[in-house]
């Protein structure tokens, strides 16, 4: 029996197998369950990284997951206001128009 293929796979499997393998291998297989920290906290990082960098492709992926592991759609929010200040207005702006967007998909009356 053959398991399902992850969304980087389905993504790119055929056109960069080795990437695939790092990112469902090394970085969800390991890294993400590393024991020092929760997947909420993990979130929680990875979301401001990727806010503060501008990654608005990746940031669609891990704000669905931060709900995922516990994080609320108020918490995420906070966030992204609270690194306007931090890390740019422009970011904390396209930031929270992605959150807007992902978070009207789970919830269509946000």
């Amino acid at each position: 029996m053959s398991k399902e293929p992850s969304a980087v796979e389905k993504m790119i499997g055929d056109f960069a197998p080795k990437l695939v393998e790092l990112t469902d291998r090394v970085l969800f297989g390991d890294v993400w369950e590393r024991r020092d920290l929760s997947k909420r906290d993990r979130s929680l990082i990875t979301v401001a990284a990727l806010i503060a960098l501008n990654r608005p492709e990746q940031l669609r992926f891990h704000l669905d997951k931060a709900l995922e592991n516990g994080l609320k759609k108020e918490e995420l929010i906070e966030v992204i206001t609270h690194l306007a200040f931090y890390s740019g207005w422009p970011t904390a702006m396209n930031a929270i128009m992605i959150a807007k967007e992902q978070f009207s998909k789970k919830d269509p009356s946000r």
